[in-house]
């Protein structure tokens, strides 16, 4: 970590120019709600450019999607992104599907082509009747409400059905193309990698924003079987950070925290603005990492406390 990152962080003004969006998953269980909703009245009052929330195929997580999105739209002033993938239903299902995010007041659509419903490492087969890349599910959202905002993925390692980069740009050319003003990484851990991509995209001709999607390290473990299964690269030298600290969750928790905000305050001396969080429902490393960036929650006006007031009053 530069000096200058570490001068940043310590006197606020990390925070200048810098934006931030999380990413949740709905919940399956009450359990999962209560913590869901206690990560998101923690992250709330940084302020963060949008939240987004993913998506399944199947229909009990789609009304699960929904719902989620329901209640911060109700409850909260942030701006809900809705994940929509292209797996598992037909072209009038995922219309009604995105009409639905409209009719709710969602302006925002993170759009995918989507697992294979057998899961990562399958091969991928477009539904029959469904739309077949994200690029048509693009079109077909711009195309049906222009008003909603549509953000895509982009890989900085390619996509792991990607033979080459030739391949892999086209693809996300025809994002571009068909109407995205943005696209979100996969998670990495080595900005030279994330560079690199920069540099391929510009040569491409995508002048888009490419926003780096960035994954705290809750459980070391987990996150390389992910990694792997993403085509994400884990340097022996990361890996290195979390060696023996499998059974000491607090040091871990730390380390976690230090490495992360290292990567970001690295991006930062790159002349990057906007990080993505992958915050797997869970706030207290993403917070700390904002808080190293410079930034910090909104205060709420006179002397009333933090804790007396609503979600909607803290960040409003």
């Amino acid at each position: 970590m530069s000096g200058s990152a570490i001068r940043a962080s310590r006197n606020g003004g990390g925070a200048e120019g810098l934006r931030v969006s999380f990413e949740f998953f709905p919940p399956k269980t009450e359990a999962m709600e209560a913590t869901l909703w206690h990560s998101i009245e923690r992250l709330a009052p940084l302020s963060p450019s949008f939240v987004s929330v993913t998506y399944g195929a199947g229909g009990s997580t789609r009304e699960r999607t929904h719902a989620t999105l329901s209640r911060i739209l109700a409850e909260t002033p942030l701006k809900p992104a809705a994940h929509l993938t292209c797996v598992g239903a037909t072209c009038a299902e995922v219309d009604a599907v995105v009409d639905s995010y409209a009719e709710a007041g969602v302006r925002h659509i993170v759009a995918l082509r989507g697992d294979p419903v057998e899961g990562i490492g399958a091969t991928y087969r477009p539904h029959p009747g469904g739309y077949a890349y994200s690029a048509d599910l693009v079109a077909a959202i711009r195309k049906q409400h222009p008003e909603i905002e549509v953000s895509v993925s982009a890989y900085v390692e390619r996509h792991p059905e990607s033979p080459d980069w030739q391949t892999e740009l086209d693809n996300l050319k025809r994002k571009v193309d068909a109407g995205a003003s943005r696209a979100i990484t996969q998670f990495f851990f080595d900005n030279d990698l994330y560079s690199a991509f920069l540099d391929r995209v510009a040569a491409a001709g995508i002048s888009i924003p490419i926003v780096p999607g960035i994954v705290p390290v809750l459980n070391f473990t987990q996150t390389s079987k992910f990694a792997q299964k993403a085509g994400a690269t884990v340097p022996p030298w990361f890996a290195a950070r979390f060696e023996g600290l499998e059974e000491d969750p607090s040091t871990r928790q730390l380390v976690a925290a230090a490495v992360c905000a290292e990567q970001v305050l690295d991006l930062v001396d790159r002349g990057v603005t906007d990080f993505h969080f992958y915050t797997m429902n869970r706030a207290d490393l993403v917070y700390a990492v904002c808080h190293l960036l410079g930034m910090r929650a909104a205060k709420p006006a006179g002397d009333e406390p933090l804790e007396a007031l609503s979600l909607r009053e803290r960040v409003g």
